[in-house]
């Protein structure tokens, strides 16, 4: 069972029911993470341990090739293809962290992997920053006021706000870098001319997961800020934070774009067809730490508290979803029994950053079962009780 997983407990300050801690310790950059021995902890080991030994045992069962996982994940999708970079993934992965400092870990959280749709957090963050620095006065503004080029044009896409696109509620009608919106996740009723001529829904009313306008997000974005949004992502973030040198954040091949005379790479918001954040655990449990801290790095704000506090407020047509953030809210993706305040980023394969501000708590997976995660952090929480 040692081989397994690796347990370290922590010291926890003065608990305060249902209220958060300050985060009181932040890893430095290339440091080796603070962990704390058992006996300093009011924590319960052998709860903690199954917990760990629980998504050591439930790893993602589809291919390790991520490139088999890709195609067949998404196979009923017409014309999908991968149009980025992919990568081999490793085993399951994980980190616990309880007031910054590592309570659990497992499997190997230096090794970079791809994330998914964890990316779609990033790119909120993206938004956030642009918000932050009065690149975007309002996030219900319309998009069409910011970028001319054609991609907000006619009737239908004109109305849509960064508020639809950051909620995914816009029902944005178009093709992007080859991806057609209505074959990203078609309905499982129907065929190609139902999906094609479908009416469209009014900006805010409904939401559906979808890539290609989570892309166009991600290409609004870079037109906005004028420079390639990874840039954006290394200088006011993940520098800041401490984040290693090894993560990257990819577009398609064929997503470019030219903006005051350079030529750069749109980024995607996932891995849906290749791209997206390869990060790994490590640096994702950074990021988990900024916003657990509500968007402070020791004693710098990096992203304000007034993004956080609008990225994590429900949209109207889901509660689960806010500003690419899943929130624990009483609906359809509720995890029974715990707080309805959790909020997290999610990504195909089981990758997510999980934060619970009640218990000052960032959970970070990889590779775990998707369907298996409420079940994981019951088990987490159950330790902490």
């Amino acid at each position: 069972m040692k081989k397994l997983f690796t347990t370290t407990l922590l010291i926890v300050s003065f608990i305060c029911s249902g209220t958060a801690q300050s985060i009181t310790y932040f890893p430095e950059r290339n440091a080796v993470w603070q962990e704390k021995v058992p006996t300093e902890l009011n924590v319960n080991t052998t709860l903690l341990a199954d917990a760990v030994a629980f998504a050591n045992s439930n790893e993602y069962s589809e291919s390790r090739d991520l490139r088999i996982a890709i195609l067949k994940g998404f196979s009923r999708e017409p014309f999908h293809e991968i149009l980025g970079p992919t990568k081999e993934r490793g085993g399951p992965a994980g980190m616990i962290l309880k007031n910054g400092y590592i309570v659990a870990k497992w499997g190997d959280i230096k090794r970079v992997d791809m994330t998914f749709s964890v990316t779609k957090s990033f790119l909120s963050t993206v938004a956030g920053l642009a918000y932050d620095n009065g690149l975007i006065a309002n996030t219900d503004d319309k998009v069409a006021n910011y970028i001319w080029d054609g991609t907000f044009e006619g009737e239908h896409n004109s109305k849509i706000t960064w508020t639809h696109l950051l909620q995914q509620t816009s029902d944005w009608s178009g093709e992007l870098w080859g991806g057609k919106d209505w074959a990203d996740r078609p309905p499982r009723q129907g065929g190609i001319d139902e999906w094609k001529y479908r009416e469209l829904k009014e900006p805010g009313t409904f939401m559906e997961y979808n890539d290609v306008r989570v892309n166009v997000l991600a290409y609004s974005l870079t037109h906005v800020w004028r420079q390639p949004l990874p840039q954006v992502l290394k200088e006011r973030i993940m520098d800041p934070i401490g984040a290693s040198t090894t993560w990257r954040w990819f577009g398609y091949d064929n997503a470019w774009t030219v903006i005051d005379g350079l030529k750069m790479k749109s980024v995607t918001g996932g891995g849906h067809s290749g791209g997206g954040i390869f990060i790994s655990a490590e640096d994702m449990a950074r990021f988990g730490v900024l916003f657990l801290n509500n968007g402070k790095w020791k004693d710098q704000q990096l992203i304000s508290e007034t993004w956080i506090e609008k990225a994590i407020t429900p949209s109207a047509p889901n509660v689960n979803y806010g500003y690419m953030w899943w929130l624990n809210k009483k609906g359809s993706r509720h995890w029974e029994g715990l707080s309805e305040n959790i909020y997290y980023a999610a990504g195909f394969g089981g990758n997510f950053i999980v934060i619970d501000k009640e218990k000052n708590l960032v959970v970070v997976t990889r590779w775990l079962e998707p369907s298996k995660i409420g079940e994981f952090m019951t088990k987490v929480e159950k330790s902490l009780n």
